[in-house]
C-alpha cells in the first residue's frame, strides 16, 4: 500500500444569498483592496453588481479572460493586480475566471515564470509561499470545482499545451457557494458544466488509487448528478437542483485529488488546440474511456450502477444511463461534431500521453491507445 497524501477543502459557504456576505469574507481574510476576476460573459449578468453591492467601497475588475485561460491572461492580470496594489482576489465565473483568479493571486509576487510551477514532481516548492495573496472564490456555474481545487488549468500558447499549474495555497481561503448565481446559466451550458462533474466524479470513482475518503464523495458525486442535472437542465429556475449540482461540483473536485484519467486525457489537446468547451469535451468522450477500460473498471461500474438504482445493475445499464443523459442534454455523439477535421488526431494523441491525468487512468495506455480512441470517437464507433 503506497504512502498517499489525502488533503480536504476549505470552508465552504453554502446557501441561498451567501454572495452577500463577500464583504465578511474580506474582512475575515484581511483583504481591504480586492481584485474581481471574471470572464466577459459575467459582465453581461448582474452578478458583479450583486458582488460589489456587498462590498464597502466598489472593487475594480479583470476580465480579460478566455473560455480556456492562457498564461498570457494570468499575467495581464498580476500586471493589473500589482500597479493597483491590490491584497486579495475574488475569483468569479465558471473555470476560467476562477482559474485566472487564482494564478493571478498565485503570480503577483513570483520572480520565476508561471511554468516553473508546473505540477511536476516538487516544482510547486520553487514559489515564495509568503507573497501568495488571499482568493475567495464565488462559482457561478456547477462544473469544473476548481474553487476547491490547489491548481489551475492554462493554456501555454507557443506549444498550445495545457498545463497544471500547482500550489497548495492556491486553494481558495473561502468558497461561497449561492445557488441563486447558477440561475442566468444557459441550459447548454448548464448541461456542458454537469458533465464536467459527472466526468470528474466517475473518473476519480474509477482511478486505481487509494483514497477511500474521496471515493465516497465522488460515488454521491455521480448520485446527485443523475438526481438533478436533467432537472438544472430542463428548468433554469429549479433552485433544489441548481443547488444540489452546485455542491456536487465542489465534491467532484475535492474527489478527483483521487486522480482523473482518459477522459481529461484526451479532452485537455482538443481544448487547447481547437479551444472547445471543456465540459462538453469531456462529455463526448465519456462513453468511448468507458469502453476501453471495462475490463478493469466493470465492478465498480456494477457497484454504482446498484447505489443510483439504475434499471440494470450491469456495466450495459450504466453505459445505457449515459448515452440517454447525453441525447436528452443535446450532446453530440462524436468528436467530429466539435473539430470537423482530424489532421492533429496523432499530434494529440502524443499530447493525452503525456497528460498528468493518463497516471490515474486504470488502464495502462500508450499513443496507440490514445489515437485510436481519438479516431474511435471522431467516428462514432463505440
Amino acid at each position: 500500500m503506497e504512502n498517499m497524501n489525502w488533503n480536504y477543502p476549505t470552508p465552504i459557504w453554502f446557501g441561498l444569498n451567501r454572495v452577500k456576505e463577500t464583504q465578511k469574507a474580506c474582512d475575515d481574510l484581511k483583504i481591504i483592496n480586492p481584485l474581481i476576476v471574471t470572464d466577459p460573459g459575467i459582465l453581461k449578468t448582474d452578478i458583479v453588481d450583486k458582488i460589489n453591492y456587498s462590498l464597502k467601497q466598489k472593487a475594480s475588475i479583470y476580465s480579460e479572460v478566455q473560455g480556456n485561460p492562457t498564461g498570457q491572461n494570468v499575467m495581464n492580470g498580476v500586471k493589473q493586480f500589482n500597479k493597483n496594489k491590490h491584497d486579495g482576489v475574488i475569483a468569479v465565473g465558471g473555470g476560467s475566471g476562477m482559474d485566472a483568479g487564482k494564478g493571478i493571486a498565485f503570480m503577483s509576487g513570483q520572480s520565476r515564470p508561471l511554468w516553473d510551477f508546473e505540477d511536476i514532481a516538487d516544482y510547486w516548492t520553487r514559489a515564495n509561499s509568503l507573497t501568495i495573496k488571499p482568493i475567495i472564490a464565488i462559482p457561478t456555474t456547477a462544473g469544473t470545482g476548481s474553487e476547491t481545487g490547489r491548481a489551475g488549468v492554462f493554456t501555454k500558447e507557443d506549444t498550445h499545451e495545457k498545463k497544471i499549474i500547482f500550489h497548495p495555497k492556491m486553494l481558495p481561503s473561502v468558497v461561497i457557494l449561492d445557488p441563486n448565481l447558477t440561475l442566468p446559466l444557459p441550459a447548454s451550458l448548464t448541461a456542458f458544466t454537469g458533465m464536467d462533474v459527472l466526468a470528474h466524479c466517475l473518473e476519480a470513482y474509477c482511478s486505481p488509487f487509494f483514497h477511500p475518503l474521496s471515493q465516497g464523495i465522488a460515488l454521491e458525486g455521480v448520485s446527485i448528478v443523475h438526481k438533478y442535472l436533467f432537472r438544472a437542465f430542463n428548468n433554469s429556475n429549479d433552485i433544489e437542483a441548481r443547488g444540489n449540482m452546485l455542491a456536487g461540483s465542489s465534491m467532484g473536485s475535492t474527489a478527483f485529488q483521487k486522480g482523473l484519467g482518459a477522459i481529461h486525457s484526451l479532452s485537455h489537446p482538443v481544448g487547447a488546440i481547437y479551444n472547445s468547451h471543456h465540459g462538453l469535451t469531456n462529455a463526448v468522450f465519456m462513453p468511448y474511456v468507458l469502453m476501453k477500460n471495462k475490463t478493469a473498471i466493470e465492478d465498480k461500474i456494477i457497484a454504482i450502477s446498484r447505489y443510483i438504482n439504475l434499471p440494470n445493475f450491469n456495466f450495459d445499464g450504466f453505459m445505457d444511463w449515459i448515452l440517454e443523459l447525453r441525447t436528452k442534454l443535446n450532446i453530440p455523439h462524436t468528436l467530429k461534431e466539435l473539430i470537423i477535421e482530424d489532421s492533429r488526431l496523432e499530434e494529440m494523441s502524443l499530447m493525452a500521453l503525456n497528460d498528468p491525468s493518463t497516471a490515474s487512468n486504470p488502464v495502462k495506455l500508450d499513443d496507440k491507445d490514445f489515437l485510436q480512441l481519438y479516431k474511435d470517437a471522431f467516428h462514432g464507433n463505440l
